[in-house]
């Protein structure tokens, strides 16, 4: 496990759900370390400060899509863990050059700031919607992992190192089904896009955790994708609102029945390391002889689909999780 006693960390993103369960995480478990918050809403940096004081953390206003903003925030940083994205389907859709700049050419920024100032490790954050993408945003998640895991090719001479953990549905995070269904529920009615539906759901806290194991494992280009449950929009729904009438309304545009978080081409060069799986480089070649985390291999043309899955959250499980 990674030790972050006495480490500068800049979180791009800081403000989001993650970047909150994130902070709360490293400031109990490492009060030597220090966390610069970086994103665009000054608002939510102040009720930051107002949560956690200044002691531990830094405030900086900027954009991931302002290169020179970027790269004053990460000097002097020893890891960056990348979380700032453009995340609502509808609005990269409609805005799709936007989600372009902050989610491509952001991290690409975010890229180059870390291998100019010497970073040690960075973690960005991906989704499953950036697997078999059938909307702008996984798309440009894709090409964030792309540049991420390549960004090692022009680190070679440094220390620096790049990787990416993958994840499906966080529980209560903003934009997530969960407060749409319980302010739906107040209204008299849950509308559902398709009762087949099934998700991929990961916690904050089991967030957090893997972009630890990634800082901790990580030797530059993996993509680390944790195992766990899935849930039918339907258990969701009998969790929320078990008695409100629902409404089947058809799967929205840029939405798939199920999600995948690792695919069958993947698989063959991926290892299983028991809680996870890690898709290794096909072309590490800022590295000779990579010292990889020590894994079992993963049958070729394994796909771990949210439908396929082996483990399932019931209705009961869903409400305990539910914020």
């Amino acid at each position: 496990m990674v030790d972050l006693s006495g480490k500068t960390i800049l979180l791009t993103g800081g403000t989001g759900s993650f970047g909150n369960a994130f902070v709360r995480r490293v400031i109990t478990k490492w009060p030597d370390a220090t966390i610069r918050i970086y994103s665009r809403d000054e608002l939510k940096q102040s009720e930051m400060r107002e949560t956690y004081g200044d002691e531990q953390l830094r405030y900086l206003v900027g954009d991931v899509r302002n290169r020179t903003r970027l790269k004053r925030a990460t000097e002097g940083a020893d890891i960056v863990v990348h979380a700032a994205a453009m995340k609502q389907i509808v609005s990269c859709e409609y805005n799709p050059f936007e989600a372009v700049q902050t989610n491509i050419l952001g991290g690409q920024h975010v890229v180059d700031a870390a291998i100019d100032c010497g970073v040690e490790k960075v973690v960005a954050l991906s989704t499953d919607k950036a697997v078999n993408p059938v909307n702008l945003y996984g798309a440009t998640k894709l090409c964030a992992e792309k540049l991420f895991i390549q960004g090692n090719s022009y680190a070679a001479r440094s220390a620096t190192r790049l990787c990416c953990v993958r994840y499906g549905n966080v529980v209560g995070s903003r934009g997530s089904v969960v407060p749409v269904f319980q302010k739906q529920a107040e209204l008299g009615c849950l509308k559902i896009t398709d009762e087949r539906m099934t998700r991929f759901w990961i916690t904050l806290p089991e967030a957090v955790d893997l972009v630890l194991r990634a800082l901790g494992d990580s030797r530059g280009g993996e993509v680390f994708v944790p195992k766990i449950p899935s849930m039918r929009i339907t258990d969701l729904a009998d969790a929320i609102a078990p008695h409100v009438p629902r409404e089947i309304v058809g799967i929205r545009p840029g939405e798939k029945l199920h999600e995948v978080l690792l695919t069958g081409d993947e698989s063959r060069h991926s290892i299983d390391v028991g809680d996870a799986y890690v898709v290794l480089p096909e072309q590490p070649w800022w590295s000779e002889k990579p010292d990889w985390i020590e894994g079992a291999e993963v049958p070729h043309d394994f796909t771990y689909r949210s439908d396929t899955n082996e483990v399932w959250l019931t209705p009961e499980e869903l409400t305990s999780l539910l914020p």
